[in-house]
């Protein structure tokens, strides 16, 4: 494998550090301090999460020559899932992000694990970035099955309302 200097991945676990902190700033921290801004916290925390895998699969892209095709898979699997995400949110007035038993701070943890990893055995990098994207990838799939099932539901159930509705009579004037 052609890599860059494998100590720059060093950098990236300071840098997932410093995401999660951030991460936290809006959201826990922000609810103990009584600060809470939820609408602008929630847009934020979704914008620096997209923010930081684009920079994440950059950094794979560029570190990984040879295979370049990961990053671009990464970054497929994590865009459909956030989109999933989102559109679960709209359908069901639900936000999750996890996926099964991880969340992203385990996703966090294992990623960092996996850089300090790859640093001692090269190609560990590019074996994760291709499981992790065809797991997320499956789960996607099967996401999005779901959110379509919940979407039809929703329809159902909001056209019963509609049905269930009735016009009052108009009250005769005297």
């Amino acid at each position: 494998l052609a890599v860059i200097n494998p100590f720059f991945l060093f950098l990236s676990v300071g840098g997932l550090a410093v995401q999660w902190f951030g991460d936290s700033l809006d959201g826990r921290i922000a609810y103990y301090r009584n600060t809470p801004r939820k609408w602008y916290g929630w847009s934020l925390d979704i914008n620096a999460d997209w923010v930081s895998i684009s920079l994440i699969c950059l950094g794979v892209y560029i570190y990984l020559p040879a295979f370049k095709f990961l990053a671009i898979l990464m970054v497929l699997a994590y865009g459909g899932a956030l989109i999933i995400s989102l559109l679960n949110y709209k359908v069901t007035d639900k936000y999750v992000i996890d996926k099964g038993m991880f969340g992203p701070t385990e996703a966090r943890i294992i990623l960092a694990v996996v850089f300090i990893i790859e640093v001692f055995i090269p190609g560990a990098l590019a074996t994760f970035t291709l499981l992790a994207s065809i797991i997320l990838m499956v789960t996607n799939s099967r996401d999005s099955i779901d959110v379509l099932h919940n979407g039809d539901q929703r329809d159902v159930y909001e056209k019963s309302l509609k049905k269930n509705v009735s016009i009052p009579a108009a009250v005769p004037t005297t």
